[in-house]
This record gives structure tokens, C-alpha cells and sequence, in this order.
């Protein structure tokens, strides 16, 4: 089964030192390429992380964000000593300066980011929490690349039934559009009353085939739309070989709309042309 690069997982538990939430972007990308958003005291597991994104998937631009929301009801309030000591001085030192300087509040100081503590969390439980948390977001984001991929492999699925039906109807044409090719010169030859060369008009005919003959075109066509049947169903990272068919089907029809000599064939050669653009669409976003 193929995936889709594009899927979003969001999961949250209460711990024991605060409420843990992960979020889970992915969309399409070239190769795999992690963003990550980790709070500071959590900046550790980025290793981690990057390593389970590679094991997990191939490719895809994913964004992982992680929120910590501390819990610090019920704990004892601890003072930063050498903070705080820090920040008087600086403050002595700047009093120093000034004539008559305000005295120094104490709430002032301890309203001053890092002075004022809760006990320190153990670092070793909550990255195991974190990681243990990133796992079942990450098995969630990828049954969602799962799902969307195979959505996407039904509609290009559709698309394939629909260039088999363009391809054989054109080749159930073919000689009912050569023949009346063929009529057409005779006729253009009847109507200005020249003498026919019967050894020049079968050359003349001989060639009008070799030009109008699409048989091998629709042969590879049947050929490729065969093959992107069995990537498909192989699975795995399939992106860039369905690529790369994309690329070879959009060619034999190409070849074939400039090889065109009926109004019949080039609305086939036109339709075939959408149909594989669509597909081109939808193959973008697999993995």
C-alpha cells in the first residue's frame, strides 16, 4: 500500500510533572526533512526524534512540536542563590552610579525570571514520558499517510481504467481511420483527374501508414498504465517511480497527438494528456 506525504496527529497526556502535547505535520517533499519545536528543557531529544522520524518514514517535510505544560501545584518554591546574587550585584553596581538610588525591593528580585524556582524536575522521567508520547503520535501520523494514501491510489486507479478504455477504443479505430485516410487520397487523386501511377500511389500509401501508425505508442501506453498498476500495489516508497511513469505515459501521449491524422485520435491523444495530468497531481503527494 502506497502513503501520502501530507497528514497532521496531535496527542496529549497528563504526566507527573505536567501535561505533555505533541503535533504532527507532514506534507510533500522531495527527501525527508524534520522541523522541530521543543522546549528547552527538553532540547535533548531532538536525537531522538530525528532518528524515529527516519526509521518511520521516507519522505516528507514534517513539523514536530512539543508544549510542556509544567504542574507546580503543591511544590515547594526554591530560590536561585547564586542568580540572585548575581542580579544584586548588578544592581549595587548600577546603584553606585546614580545619586540617591531607590533602595533595592526584594519582590523585584525574586520577580526576575530564574530567581524564583519550583524543585527541579527529573530530566530522565519526563524525556521518557516525551518520547514515549512522540511514539503514538508518530503511529498516528503515519495511519494517516496510510489512509490518504490509499485514497490517493484509488483515484489514479480510476484515472488508469480510463486511459485503458481511450487506449483500446483508439486501437479498435485504427485501421477504420486508415482506411478512410487512404479513401481521402483517392478521392484528392479522383478529383483532379490526374493518371494514376499505381507502383507511386501504393509508395504514397505505404508511407501515409508508417506516419499514422500509433500502434506501438498505444503498446507502450498499455505497458505503463500496467506497470503503475503494480507500483501501486507494491506500496512502499513509491513516489518518485510513479514519477518517473508519469513522465513516460505524458511522452507516448505526446507522441501520440503529434502522430495524429483524425479527429477521433487527437481527441484521444488530448484526453489522455488530462488524464495523466491528474494522476501527476496526485502522485506528487506520495511518499
Amino acid at each position: 500500500m502506497v502513503h501520502s506525504m501530507t497528514a497532521f496527529a496531535r496527542v496529549e497526556r497528563a504526566g507527573s510533572q505536567g501535561t505533555l502535547a505533541w503535533e504532527l505535520r507532514s506534507v510533500n517533499h522531495r527527501y525527508l526533512e524534520p522541523h522541530l519545536r521543543l522546549p528547552e528543557a527538553l532540547r535533548d531529544l531532538e536525537g531522538a526524534v530525528r532518528e524515529g522520524l527516519r526509521q518511520g518514514l521516507s519522505r516528507g517535510k514534517v513539523e514536530c512540536t512539543l508544549r510542556l505544560s509544567e504542574d507546580n501545584t503543591g511544590k515547594p518554591l526554591q530560590v536561585d542563590r547564586e542568580r540572585a546574587a548575581q542580579l544584586v550585584a548588578a544592581a549595587e553596581t548600577v546603584a553606585s552610579l546614580i545619586k540617591q538610588p531607590a533602595a533595592l525591593n526584594p519582590l523585584e528580585v525574586l520577580a526576575w525570571p530564574g530567581v524564583l524556582v519550583a524543585d527541579a524536575t527529573d530530566p530522565q522521567a519526563l524525556n521518557a514520558e516525551a518520547i514515549a508520547l512522540f511514539d503514538e503520535a508518530l503511529t498516528e501520523l503515519k495511519a494517516g499517510r496510510q489512509r490518504e494514501g490509499a485514497e490517493l491510489a484509488r483515484l489514479i486507479n480510476e484515472r488508469l481504467d480510463n486511459m485503458a478504455s481511450e487506449v483500446a477504443t483508439l486501437r479498435a479505430l485504427v485501421p477504420q481511420m486508415l482506411a478512410a485516410q487512404r479513401q481521402k487520397v483517392l478521392d484528392r487523386f479522383s478529383d483532379m483527374q490526374a493518371e494514376l501511377d499505381p507502383q507511386r500511389l501504393e509508395q504514397e500509401m505505404v508511407l501515409l501508414a508508417q506516419k499514422s501508425d500509433v500502434a506501438e505508442e498505444l503498446d507502450r501506453l498499455s505497458t505503463h498504465v500496467t506497470e503503475v498498476r503494480r507500483v501501486l500495489k507494491s506500496g512502499g516508497a513509491a513516489g518518485r517511480r510513479l514519477d518517473f511513469l508519469m513522465q513516460e505515459l505524458n511522452r507516448e501521449a505526446n507522441t501520440l497527438g503529434s502522430k495524429a491524422f483524425d479527429p477521433r485520435s487527437t481527441q484521444a491523444a488530448v484526453n489522455l494528456k488530462v488524464l495523466i495530468e491528474q494522476m501527476r497531481e496526485q502522485v506528487q503527494n506520495i511518499e
